[in-house]
């Protein structure tokens, strides 16, 4: 398949999560075997005023190419606007959040909301496109319920307005990340467009990288499986290739991407201490560690760099 200017045979793609996916942790993720990455999640309102908080999340670094910028909105102009801003920084392309189920924004037909309303989604499709010479992409959901499902006409209209791929997250709305994604709307969605389609939803292992595959979507978007795993790239390649699972990283590999993920923050972050957002990324490094919950509990009072680093380079004294 063809993204921009790089063609890619079954990529895997790191999916944009708000306050996850900065870009320290797409730089781990590319070196870990992602082919495409993707910002968070960036409102186009936002990006219209000049918010400096909105305008550094759609940094892109040259090593983490292919990359797209993902903006959402309701109000077409905006996105057409906020498209074209987003040009500046130089992505692969740029994708709209048709999928995201927080309250607040489905309460604006932002995200999944758009899903309730299809003539707008559609013009903030077409919006979107008309406001850059970038391939536009759409990430979306079912429908908004297990009652509305419509894909099938909205894979059908985003073609005819436009995007150069789909991204389809197997689960409506109202479950946000309840329950079980459902795969087999992916081979239904994929005899009914032309462009490519990438599977997205319930992806934590290798076996499932290679199950979602054979549904004949074009690509695997890997979300919060990665967000403790971030070997699951790498692993998946490697499973794909060769038919053997790779055995899970030692704890040796995990401090050390803890300890890189942890520098990469520090370079990236623009707040008064990245050591402190850090944080929330401890549980997902430390999982299958002896002593899990004292170490946790040392690093969590910990404020530098150096400091931390040198709190689990003496973890690893003890245990291996």
């Amino acid at each position: 398949m063809q993204i921009g200017s790089h063609t890619l045979n079954k990529p895997l793609f790191l999916a944009p999560m708000e306050d996850v996916t900065d870009a320290s942790f797409r730089l781990v993720c590319k070196r870990l075997g992602a082919d495409v990455t993707v910002t968070e999640f960036t409102a186009a309102e936002a990006l219209i005023r000049n918010v400096k908080k909105a305008l550094k999340k759609i940094e892109i670094l040259d090593e983490e190419r292919p990359a797209g910028i993902q903006i959402f909105g309701s109000r077409p102009e905006a996105l057409k606007e906020a498209a074209h801003i987003a040009e500046q920084f130089k992505p692969d392309f740029i994708d709209i959040n048709c999928g995201c189920w927080v309250k607040n924004h489905v309460a604006r037909l932002e995200g999944s909301g758009l899903l309730k309303d299809l003539k707008l989604f559609e013009s903030v499709v077409r919006a979107t496109v008309s406001g850059t010479s970038l391939p536009v992409t759409v990430k979306t959901r079912l429908g908004w319920d297990e009652k509305s499902i419509v894909i099938m006409d909205v894979a059908k209209m985003v073609e005819q307005a436009g995007a150069k791929m789909l991204t389809l997250h197997c689960r409506a709305r109202s479950q946000a990340h309840r329950g079980f994604a459902d795969w087999t709307w992916l081979e239904k969605v994929k005899k009914t467009i032309s462009i490519p389609l990438i599977g997205n939803g319930d992806i934590t292992t290798p076996k499932d990288v290679k199950m979602m595959f054979e549904t004949g979507c074009d690509g695997v978007m890997i979300g919060r499986g990665a967000v403790a795993n971030p070997w699951l790239f790498h692993h998946a390649k490697h499973y794909l290739a060769t038919g053997e699972l790779l055995p899970e990283p030692d704890i040796k590999e995990k401090a050390r991407v803890c300890i890189e993920h942890l520098k990469l923050s520090c370079t990236s972050k623009s707040c008064k201490n990245p050591v402190f957002s850090f944080r929330k990324h401890y549980a997902g490094y430390l999982t299958g560690m002896p002593n899990i919950t004292h170490l946790r509990a040392q690093l969590m009072k910990l404020e530098t760099v150096d400091a931390v680093e040198e709190c689990l380079n003496t973890f690893l004294k003890q245990h291996c």
